[in-house]
């Protein structure tokens, strides 16, 4: 059974797809995914994205495009340095220019990098500013798929997806933006929030404001009070207890001289580290649903207060359900987490991508 169907079965015994979407046509095998990030805030985005990439080289998702919320002129180029690297440099990457953390962040200097007066990792793109906005690469991936396909993932700030709700009807799509996320989007896999109270300095569990949320809490809060399509989030005290072993970086990135995924795990904070693998797991529920990786919470309402704490109330049929680490599910997670983010490429690194 494909996981297209699988995902559908299973947000469907869930309350979050109506019989009537059963019976749609199947979507295509491999998912459609647009990933959403704040790249250059934490290593956890690149992992992600290598992840994606040995995820599309399984066929199991393909890459429509990266939009950056990260509000810094080479959080793009560094995004196109790792999609060069991987074999695809021509994904079309989106940025925004909100003032959020506007910094440059402690690694994407990497897409400047040079030696010997070469490029260390070759892209075409290079500074945000000679980048489409967002919104546009957001509408025209929507605008050119099939209708209830997509799989967004987001693992930033709500910035761009908030923008591309608010945005009109253009060349692009005769569709407004809430339109076309209607008729498009099938699934949002959201990083952000917590759903499990968080040891402070003192070691007490509190109440948490997760950085995703409160860094640009008007967009999130206008994301997540209108988005219309079923929502899986995964709270940060999953990826919390899901480390990234500092081993793994130190061993299996070592097949190039230099591999941008683990040059910016060592500059954001060196091993012997275990980074938590927050953005990961967004991305691996999104294209692998059918593991069981994860359970699942009951169904309900995500609500984001207006100082960027976050509740959630079960509601049957609700939109929003976030995710549930077992103590047994972790080792198996962490193996997946692992293996894909150092899978090397499936061609040359640095090589054009076949065209789609």
């Amino acid at each position: 059974m494909k996981r297209e169907l699988l995902l559908r079965l299973l947000l469907a015994s869930i309350g979050l797809f109506s019989p009537q979407a059963l019976l749609a046509d199947e979507p295509q095998v491999p998912i459609p995914l647009i990933f959403d990030t704040d790249l250059g805030n934490d290593c956890d985005d690149v992992l992600a994205l290598a992840m994606i990439h040995a995820l599309q080289s399984r066929d199991e998702c393909e890459l429509l495009a990266v939009t950056i919320t990260k509000d810094h002129e080479l959080a793009a180029p560094f995004a196109d340095c790792i999609n060069t690297f991987y074999g695809r440099g021509d994904i079309p990457i989106g940025v925004c220019q909100s003032g959020v953390t506007p910094e440059q962040g402690k690694f994407n200097g990497l897409a400047s990098a040079t030696d010997s007066d070469q490029p260390r990792f070759p892209h075409d793109l290079k500074s945000g500013k000679q980048a489409p906005k967002a919104v546009d690469v957001l509408r025209k991936a929507l605008a050119e798929s099939k209708d209830g396909s997509v799989v967004i993932c987001q693992v930033g700030f709500s910035t761009n997806l908030a923008n591309l709700l608010d945005s009109p009807a253009d060349d692009i799509s005769s569709l407004s933006g809430l339109e076309l996320v209607k008729q498009k989007v099938r699934l949002l896999s959201v990083m952000a929030a917590a759903f499990q109270k968080i040891p402070d300095k003192t070691g007490e569990p509190k109440p948490y404001r997760e950085y995703n949320v409160f860094k640009d809490i008007p967009s999130a809060r206008r994301l997540f009070s209108k988005w219309p399509t079923p929502i899986i989030w995964s709270g940060f005290e999953i990826g919390l207890n899901l480390t990234y072993p500092h081993e793994s970086i130190e061993r299996d990135f070592d097949y190039v001289a230099h591999h941008p995924v683990s040059e910016a795990y060592v500059l954001y904070n060196p091993p012997p580290h275990n980074r938590p693998t927050w953005d990961l797991t967004s991305v691996l529920v999104a294209v692998r649903p059918d593991h069981h990786y994860f359970d699942l919470s009951p169904a309900g309402r995500v609500t984001v207060l207006e100082d960027g704490y976050t509740t959630f109330e079960p509601k049957e049929g609700g939109r929003d359900r976030y995710l549930i680490l077992r103590d047994d599910q972790k080792a198996r997670a962490i193996e997946a987490l692992t293996l894909l983010s150092s899978e090397p490429p499936h061609r040359s690194p640095g090589t054009s991508a076949v065209e789609r």
